[in-house]
């Protein structure tokens, strides 16, 4: 957790990259075209470049990482910004870890409404 969180501080995308398992899977919720369940290393960061080209994303902070036997969670902030309009947001992401990588995530908003408008 604590690899990937300095990565992604650190815009060290190849090491991003490599904390993910080849079978991770990402879950978006809410009701915006990018929700639901995103299977595989590969179709998990398709997605991610697709959420980007959208609604282009700045983490602002990392505010809290938590560790357990079996996987962790980042309290962050980001900015996203769509058509002129700046929001920033708290988000939660929930990862399980299995063989030192992250093999699944699942990502919770303080504004879930406000991400769908935004992802819309």
């Amino acid at each position: 957790m604590l690899r990937y969180a300095t990565a992604w501080r650190d815009g060290d995308l190849a090491t991003l990259v490599d904390c993910y398992a080849e079978d991770f899977t990402l879950h978006y919720a809410g009701r915006n075209p990018f929700a639901g369940t995103h299977v595989g290393r590969a179709a998990a960061l398709d997605v991610m470049a697709q959420v980007s080209a959208v609604a282009p994303r700045e983490l602002l902070g990392v505010d809290e990482i938590m560790v357990s036997d079996g996987g962790g969670a980042l309290v962050v902030r980001e900015r996203l910004r769509r058509d002129g309009r700046s929001a920033e947001l708290l988000r939660v992401l929930r990862y399980r870890v299995e063989a030192g990588r992250l093999a699944e995530c699942w990502l919770h908003e303080a504004d879930q409404e406000l991400v769908d408008e935004l992802w819309a």
